[in-house]
């Protein structure tokens, strides 16, 4: 990459900064690589296990609806709310240290499941659980950024931690299943403890330390106003997409109080000459470029690849388990596209890999959408396929990230990285998974099957369908089954040419925003 293109940043006077950290052979580099994926591919499980194991857990524990709520989203609320933060402090502390702390309080966290007896103490596992995760997270990228000093062997690990990722979603409900299937609900907290355990041991006999020389005062009062500001806007977020509608008084006040104080962290990050977060990294086209592709595709995507679970199980008949396998093209198709995505952007250019795969990605979304009759599984499986292997590009966006970013601020460009799928995520469900409600909702309004099942039980149908099949069954309503099927494979198919038309969006953004000749196989200058 041509001078021009760099920030600031990377001028000489960022030197007396840069991290601490000695040369590290090459067996121990891709070595400490091992121990960094298998943690994060623990993590990625341990988000879509709960989704297998709530039913069960929900029998013996009986939660009220909210409470179920909170088992599912403190997790997150505290995973997003602490990411800047803790990369901060390890950037300060230790990185390594920081992730050693990380899994431990992990693996006891997910210990104490063990004397677990009512929903409240499930709650405040999951938001321990959460603690921990926000102190690996983050904590994983910076470590490869500094222990990778040769870009082309970053990009080659970055697109392996990339690739690890997506398979830990997909195994997860796999793995919950089959572990459901011979214990009881409590075997989807332990099976953390054994591998939090064996991280710890290849943690501290493999990774480097590293931290920052100098790094400046921590920042108390930001460090406050980023997690404040992350928890209630994200829980206002969950809120609107609780209720499909934007309309929640309380939400709007949270939202909006959430709102001030991330703008008066950021104003205090701007002015401060030891920021907590290093919002200057976005002086940089490709790291904005990565940041951009990294925040869209989880936008778009959440809601959509969510409503295809609800609809592979209900009205296509794919058990828990079998729709879990059914996911799992998406995973390798994803797996193989990240490992073969720097090699190929040598080849044709970093711009041209991630711009094309997110492009890729809307147009399989697109395929769901525009199918014309009734909506196939093969259809889906192909447009599936698709998704997989574009946002295997999602490693480039990545390597951009971590190749435009001093060692010294890898820990913020860490935090930025996670916090953007985090929030993508939480924004794609809430409103376009609102867009799905209220489609939903008027493919049902007007019909005599369900304003003749009574008020209440038309509610519950107008809902979800889920509730809509339950309700059919119970009724022996074949006809409402299939009414509410309809309703509910439309509005998914129109909220997935929104997350497609999206997606192209973001493609054409990511091209345009990064500069020409980007390739993140060769040093920075």
């Amino acid at each position: 990459m041509t001078n021009e293109h760099q920030p600031t940043l990377n001028a000489p006077h960022t030197d007396p900064a840069q991290a601490t950290a000695a040369p590290i052979s090459r067996a121990r580099r891709w070595g400490a690589l091992a121990v960094l994926t298998a943690s994060l591919l623990v993590i990625t499980m341990d988000m879509t296990i709960l989704n297998i194991a709530l039913p069960k857990m929900s029998a013996e524990l009986h939660p009220t609806a909210a409470q179920q709520l909170w088992i599912i989203d403190v997790y997150s609320l505290v995973l997003a709310g602490l990411l800047v933060s803790f990369a901060a402090l390890a950037d300060r502390w230790g990185r390594k240290r920081m992730l050693m702390l990380g899994y431990t309080l992990f693996g006891l966290a997910s210990l104490l499941v063990l004397i677990a007896s009512s929903a409240e103490a499930v709650i405040t596992i999951r938001a321990l659980l959460g603690i921990g995760g926000a102190m690996i997270m983050p904590t994983t990228l910076s470590l490869i950024r500094v222990t990778f000093t040769d870009p082309r062997e970053r990009a080659t690990a970055l697109s392996i931690w990339a690739a690890v990722s997506g398979l830990g979603a997909a195994v997860g409900p796999l793995i919950g299943g089959v572990l459901l299937e011979h214990f009881s609900w409590h075997a989807a907290f332990l099976v953390n403890v054994p591998l939090m355990l064996a991280g710890v041991i290849a943690g501290i006999l493999v990774l480097p330390e590293s931290r920052v020389k100098n790094p400046g005062r921590w920042d108390f009062l930001a460090a406050i106003l980023s997690f404040a500001g992350m928890t209630l806007v994200i829980w206002s977020i969950k809120t609107f997409a609780a209720e499909s509608s934007f309309l929640v008084p309380s939400a709007l006040v949270t939202f909006s109080a959430g709102i001030a104080l991330l703008a008066w962290f950021i104003v205090r990050c701007l002015r401060s000459d030891a920021p907590l977060l290093e919002l200057a990294l976005f002086k940089n086209r490709p790291f904005s470029a990565g940041i951009i592709a990294a925040l869209g595709s989880s936008f778009a995507m959440g809601a959509a690849l969510l409503l295809l679970a609800q609809w592979m199980q209900i009205i296509d008949g794919a058990t828990p388990i079998e729709a879990g396998v059914r996911l799992i093209p998406v995973a390798i198709a994803g797996a193989i596209a990240s490992l073969a995505a720097p090699p190929i952007a040598r080849l044709i250019g970093s711009r041209a890999v991630l711009a094309g795969g997110i492009a890729l990605a809307g147009i399989g979304m697109l395929a769901i959408g525009l199918q014309p009759g009734t909506l196939t599984y093969t259809t889906v499986l192909i447009a599936l396929t698709l998704v997989g292997f574009g946002t295997g590009s999602l490693a480039i966006g990545s390597a951009m990230i971590m190749h435009g970013t001093p060692e010294d601020k890898a820990g913020s460009a860490g935090a930025i990285e996670e916090t953007s799928y985090e929030l993508g995520a939480v924004l794609g469900v809430a409103i376009l998974g609102s867009i799905a409600a209220i489609l939903y909702r008027s493919g049902l309004t007007g019909n005599p099957l369900v304003d003749g099942l009574g008020a209440e039980a038309a509610k519950q149908a107008n809902d979800s369908l889920g509730a809509a099949a339950a309700i059919a069954e119970e009724l022996k309503l074949p006809d409402l089954l299939a009414t509410a099927s309809d309703a509910f494979t439309s509005s998914m198919q129109t909220t997935g040419i929104v997350g497609g038309l999206t997606m192209l969006a973001i493609a054409a953004s990511v091209f345009f925003i990064t500069p020409k000749g980007t390739d993140v196989s060769e040093a920075s200058h």
